[in-house]
């Protein structure tokens, strides 16, 4: 299987959860979020997601209430 790369635009539209593209920034700047790829130093860089870092995101994200006793 191939791996998918996503852009902050992309995630933004697929996974409305995560937020806006500038939310998907400012939790990068926060050191938050997803793990990405950046292609160069600096503003030049793009951003990418691989799809699978985004499911692993959701997935430690998620919770699993218990049960009132």
């Amino acid at each position: 299987m191939t791996e998918e790369f996503l852009s902050p635009k992309q995630v933004a539209a697929e996974y409305p959860m995560l937020g806006t593209p500038s939310a998907l920034a400012e939790r990068r700047w926060r050191g938050e979020g997803p793990a990405y790829i950046k292609t160069g130093k600096g503003r030049a860089g793009r951003i990418f997601y691989r799809r699978s870092a985004i499911e692993k995101f959701l997935t430690e994200c998620t919770v699993t209430p218990r049960r009132a006793a």
